[in-house]
């Protein structure tokens, strides 16, 4: 049985409707404002999200801006309720997301068909795409299947890079979209005296090259393999065709690369406004927690760009932080022994 979340702050519709969709044998979850709301998809993950727009506490935009911002609620189908008939409201609600509206009053029909029709296809699209478990082939596959592109990535060939070897240079014309089967990739951006700044850092499982493919422009950094490593080539056509004519299709990538954004975003924010020991701590911490805890290893120099430091300056910091008991290195690698601590820390 499929779960809704309903989410409205008009007790009658939300009564009614709750009403209509469990005769229709769906389980249904109600609250009362937003706030409500993603507390209680956090608890039960549901299937489908009905919400109103204009609800107190936290609206219906404020909703879908969280949900997308959760690698846990992210890919679920979101269906916006409406009494405003405006098209800035409509353009706001795609711009973030949405995947269909009502317009109140709606009738039993209406709501059922727009339920439906979301079921349908987002079972095409599963949603729950783990590239570095199962591989680059689920997802392009059901792509594909969605899309009716018959030739999407047919060869879906491997190729081999060897370490230090540039995967592409800073003011290339974009080609092609990159998937990284094994191996480490870091993207980086070099100032005019040449040091480096780490934009990115990639495991296998992930994409990287598709912010110049969207924006349609030259490459705004590097990218090099940091070992021996693998990688799967899509051409541009076929992913901006593939973009353009499926909108659930262009909805599951972009959710698969939202994370990334954002951490940028965290990164950047930190770099400007931290001390550096706050920032390589942080750094610490995001690097721990990609690595699933085990031990990180990568060169002073690397880490020394990732947090926008000299190299010196972080070795001093390590050392710092070794005595303090907050890690531990061996030969060039760094545990990380107490992430709570350093977490805490007022620096």
């Amino acid at each position: 049985m499929k779960t809704i979340l309903l989410i409205e702050d008009n007790d009658d519709i939300r009564e009614n409707t709750a009403e209509i969709l469990e005769l229709a044998n769906y389980k249904v979850i109600t609250a009362e404002n937003g706030k409500i709301g993603v507390e209680k998809a956090l608890e039960t993950r549901p299937d489908l999200v009905i919400c109103d727009i204009m609800m107190p506490v936290l609206d219906g935009y404020g909703v879908l801006h969280i949900f997308n911002k959760n690698p846990e609620l992210s890919t679920i189908p979101f269906i916006f309720l409406t009494a405003k008939t405006e098209r800035s409201d409509f353009r706001r609600g795609m711009e973030l997301g949405a995947d269909d509206y009502l317009t109140k009053p709606f009738d039993e029909s209406e709501l059922l068909s727009a339920v439906e029709g979301r079921f349908r296809r987002f079972t095409q699209m599963r949603g729950d795409y783990d590239p570095a478990k199962e591989g680059l082939s689920p997802f392009l596959h059901d792509a594909r299947t969605v899309a009716g592109l018959e030739s999407l990535s047919a060869d879906r060939k491997v190729y081999q890079v060897r370490k230090k070897q540039y995967v592409y240079s800073e003011g290339d014309e974009p080609t092609r979209l990159f998937f990284l089967k094994s191996g480490k990739v870091k993207t980086f951006k070099s100032t005019p005296d040449g040091k480096e700044l780490i934009t990115g850092l990639f495991q296998p499982g992930q994409f990287f090259g598709y912010v110049s493919l969207l924006e349609d422009t030259d490459q705004t950094d590097s990218a090099v393999a940091m070992e021996d490593s693998e990688l799967i080539y899509i051409p541009k056509e076929e992913f901006m065709d593939l973009l353009n004519r499926n909108q659930e299709v262009a909805g599951q990538f972009i959710r698969l690369l939202a994370n990334r954004v954002s951490e940028r975003e965290q990164q950047l924010l930190g770099m400007a406004y931290n001390s550096l020991r706050r920032r390589v701590a942080d750094t610490l911490l995001r690097l721990h927690q990609q690595h699933h805890g085990q031990t990180i290893q990568y060169s002073r120099d690397d880490l020394a760009s990732m947090v926008g430091t000299a190299t010196e300056s972080l070795i001093r910091t390590l050392s710092e932080f070794r005595q303090d008991k907050l890690i531990e290195t061996t030969e060039g690698q760094i545990r990380v022994l107490n992430p709570e601590g350093l977490r805490r820390k007022n620096w």
